[in-house]
């Protein structure tokens, strides 16, 4: 048996991390307590206690165990073998169904899994390393508790390796067994909050540091650096993770902190990501830089299209330059923030019709419905420019552009004033 199913815990006092919802007076030690189980949806990345807590769950309430895999089958199946369940539960208190990966069910599924979890004798345990808001159906959420299960920090993994060391030293017939913190503290820092991942690889590095000559095992950090392969990142480009990190990338650049900007960037060149890596390079340039710096646009897409000719690794590169330079770029967001209001007048009053005056003229008749006929020719005035009424009379004293408080558009700003002031 894997280490890390050997050591699962037992009981709720024995998990580590999750201090958030787990710990004397956190909501799960008190459902545990009361041993009133909700149907509950855990949903976090892997390796952090999801299937543990379901198991701790199904012994302490005396409920009968089944355990699931949405991967491996369908609504039939699970229906089959709950049927089959309820005929001994005369010795049980009723059913805990733990669903791993509740979002392979598509969504008929899922509405035809309402019909086992509706009556009380089924409590569902689902499980899922996705958002169960992008996942799961909404009659299942709505009659479910959520509990969002974080990456370990490395503190607890270091704390839970100590733990299976502990045991490893009662249970192996070794001469002795040292491990070296620092090979401990190396793990927990390359598992990635993951401490099914950071068991397997103590596991690993435990039986590749048994001397059979001395009967002993020696554990350095040239162990767990030879047993290690590269750190893998949690990422996935349609979900939760995916999102999160291109929104913390969006979120520093307009923020212009360089250095949280490129660690972001760096994460998502890990990932691969160079097609949404542009794209928010590009609406960072319009949305947060705009017309402070109205050569950001220009500049962005030079980089943009340099990143996506050469591909990775060099690609890394101009999208770097661009990152640092949009981060160090002054900010001004009046160019989104000009449309949004147009849109939402658009959507929200009544707008009127276009001005006469502005309406097109170029075919014959035109001029006898009165379109076009007052219209001032801009050019044919001092500073190309003519007071006259372009908005809808409806809403002609709008105002949708407010101008950033920066250099370049207080410059144009400045201009217009002086040149409108006098017509």
């Amino acid at each position: 048996m894997p280490l890390a199913d050997k050591l699962r815990p037992k009981k709720i006092e024995d998990m580590v991390g999750q201090k958030h919802i787990i710990g004397k007076g956190k909501v799960l030690n008190k459902i545990i307590e009361n041993k009133s189980i909700p149907n509950m949806i855990l949903f976090g990345p892997p390796g952090t206690g999801k299937t543990t807590l379901a198991n701790i769950i199904a012994s302490i309430t005396g409920k009968k165990y089944v355990k699931l895999n949405a991967v491996n089958c369908g609504v039939k199946e699970i229906k089959d073998i709950i049927d089959e369940s309820k005929r001994d539960l005369f010795s049980y208190n009723g059913i805990v169904l733990m669903l791993d990966e509740i979002q392979a069910l598509n969504k008929k599924q899922q509405q035809s899994l309402l019909e086992v979890i509706e009556d009380g004798s089924v409590t569902l345990i689902a499980s899922t390393a996705d958002n169960p808001y992008f996942v799961i159906y909404k009659a299942i959420l709505s009659r479910s508790s959520i509990f969002e299960f974080k990456p370990i920090d490395k503190e607890d993994i270091f704390i839970g390796l100590k733990r299976a060391i502990d045991n490893l030293e009662k249970e192996c017939n070794y001469e002795s067994i040292n491990i070296e913190d620092e090979a401990i503290y190396c793990i927990a820092e390359t598992c990635n909050g993951d401490m099914r991942s950071a068991l397997n690889k103590l596991e690993l590095a435990f039986n590749t540091g048994i001397d059979i000559g001395s009967n002993s095992v020696n554990v350095t950090i040239d162990t767990v650096m030879e047993c290690s392969s590269s750190k893998i990142l949690s990422y996935d480009r349609g979900g939760d993770d995916g999102y999160s990190i291109l929104s913390a990338f969006h979120k520093s650049l307009r923020g212009s902190d360089i250095d949280a900007s490129i660690h972001y960037l760096a994460r998502l060149i890990k990932a691969g990501d160079i097609q949404n890596i542009t794209r928010r390079l590009l609406c960072v340039a319009s949305e947060d830089v705009g017309l402070a710096v109205p050569q950001a646009i220009t500049i962005t897409q030079a980089c943009v299209q340099s990143a996506l000719q050469l591909g990775f690794p060099e690609a890394r590169i101009p999208l770097t330059q661009a990152t640092i330079y949009l981060a160090q770029c002054p900010k001004s967001d009046s160019v989104i923030s000009a449309i949004d209001r147009a849109l939402y007048d658009l959507d929200n009053i009544d707008i009127g019709d276009i001005p006469i005056h502005l309406k097109d003229a170029h075919y014959a008749g035109a001029k006898n419905l009165g379109r076009g006929v007052d219209y001032k020719y801009p050019h044919s005035f001092p500073n190309n420019y003519v007071k006259q009424q372009y908005l809808p009379d409806a809403i002609k004293d709008k105002k949708y552009y407010i101008a950033g408080n920066n250099k370049n558009e207080k410059l144009f700003e400045n201009y217009w004033e002086n040149i409108k002031k006098d017509n």
